[in-house]
């Protein structure tokens, strides 16, 4: 098993290991076998930071897992779409899939569509929004990240792309526009980076 890693869906994790607070709808989850989410935290050694969705974005809820109790690891690109839907953020990956394949680089769903293509779980409706993830160990010029905004934007339903580098993550958006620094989110806190792959390089 690889380390986990934000936006992976983890199995395993049972309602003994909620915090004590957590809401009913919390234990349901993980007593019917569903999945959690790898989410960006620092946690102590044999431990990972995930988050618990249930029904709509009120129903959220932050915890961490043992790694030893990990039973099944599914990442993002592993996740495609199979079939026609109704739902656009389905169609807008269905259509958008042959361009980033084309890319060369790691991709796959995030969010909802992830968590429903991973679980089997209905949590898409038609105002769903797609969340991709694209790996990206070495940089993306900003007019490369123009060029792929432009075609993401065309897509049945708004597209949000992360940019996942070895230090963290940059919203494509964000990398495309005009700021010369732009948010990058780790495990440590979010920062305003000039650089994302290389976080400590100042802006000229």
């Amino acid at each position: 098993m690889n380390a986990p890693q934000p936006h992976d869906l983890l199995w395993g994790m049972t309602p003994a290991a909620l915090p004590a607070d957590a809401p009913d709808w919390a234990s349901q989850v993980l007593s019917a076998g569903q999945p959690v989410v790898v989410r960006r935290a620092a946690c102590a050694a044999g431990w990972v930071a995930v988050g618990l969705r249930g029904e709509g974005r009120a129903q959220r809820v932050a915890a961490q897992m043992r790694l030893a109790d990990i039973r099944r690891q599914l990442r993002p690109e592993a996740l495609r779409c199979r079939g026609e839907s109704p739902w656009p953020a389905l169609q807008a990956l269905a259509s958008v899939a042959p361009v980033l394949d084309a890319s060369g680089l790691a991709w796959g769903p995030t969010g909802g569509v992830g968590y429903q293509l991973a679980s089997g779980v209905d949590v898409l409706h038609a105002a769903s929004d797609l969340d991709l993830v694209l790996r990206t160990p070495q940089p993306l010029t900003r007019a490369k990240a123009r060029e792929l905004l432009d075609i993401l934007d065309c897509g049945p339903c708004r597209i949000d792309l992360q940019l996942d580098t070895p230090a963290g993550a940059v919203a494509l958006r964000e990398w495309a526009g005009m700021a010369r620094r732009v948010l990058l989110k780790s495990a440590h806190g979010a920062q305003l980076v000039a650089d994302p792959w290389n976080p400590l390089e100042r802006a000229a």
